[in-house]
């Protein structure tokens, strides 16, 4: 696949299950801030020609200059954030298709708190993308048991799990397709947490690919252990 490859990285949110007081985005790992870690992980990524991250309003200038500081040469410009995280990827994705050499682009989406990309990940996206779905995301399949709880934490039933998988990112589409999703969920006011959801939604077969384990996402202020003992490990082995 030749087309132009662009990295929506959304980091617009507040993080309130992470902290009232720091944002998680800005959290440092190892003396750099969580996001640095993860854009530096999609720049160094071959297939990868721009990568855009969405910030907060506030956030901006503060993303520009770690840009500068960090040296992420693949990122051009920072996209504003909205009220939810689809409010901030539609941004994004307004803002690449006013660009008319972004057409017939694909765009990837990931999450700029999940700082470790599995080695060949983007590249079996974009292939299995190539094969003409709707889009391709990453994925396990679930292992623990399930439980449907009513809102007194009372069990109303055990979920069969053999069906279900837990979904990460990067998630794979092509501009067109996922703009049209977007465009189709605003003129009815739908709103999802899951990008490939809106392609589903409007009849899009979307593939999943195996994931892993390490591509963690930090939700909490405790997950921030699990990233700080990977990176000793790694520092260990090199």
């Amino acid at each position: 696949m030749n087309k132009k490859i662009i990295v929506i990285v959304p980091s617009a949110g507040l993080g309130k299950r992470f902290s009232a007081t720091i944002k998680k985005t800005f959290a440092t790992l190892d003396g750099i801030p969580l996001l640095v870690h993860t854009l530096r992980a999609v720049c160094d990524e071959k297939a990868v020609n721009e990568v855009l991250p969405v910030l907060a309003e506030e956030d901006v200038e503060l993303g520009h200059r770690l840009v500068k500081e960090y040296s992420l040469s693949k990122i051009k410009k920072i996209a504003r954030g909205g009220k939810e995280r689809q409010d901030s990827i539609y941004n994004a994705l307004r803002l690449l298709d006013d660009d008319k050499t972004n057409s017939d682009a694909v765009v990837l989406i990931h999450d700029g708190v999940r700082p470790f990309i599995p080695e060949g990940l983007f590249e079996e996206l974009i292939t299995e993308l190539d094969k003409g779905y709707g889009g391709v995301i990453p994925g396990l399949p679930v292992k623990e048991t399930l439980k449907e709880v009513h809102a007194d934490s009372i069990v109303a039933s055990t979920v069969n799990r053999d069906s279900l998988w837990a979904i990460q990112t990067p998630q794979a589409f092509t501009l067109n397709v996922l703009k049209k999703a977007y465009d189709a969920a605003y003129a009815e006011g739908f709103y999802a947490t899951d990008d490939s959801a809106l392609v589903e939604r409007v009849g899009g077969r979307v593939k999943i690919i195996m994931g892993s384990p390490y591509n963690i996402k930090i939700t909490r202020l405790e997950d921030l252990g699990m990233i700080e003992f990977i990176l000793t490990k790694r520092s260990s082995l090199s």
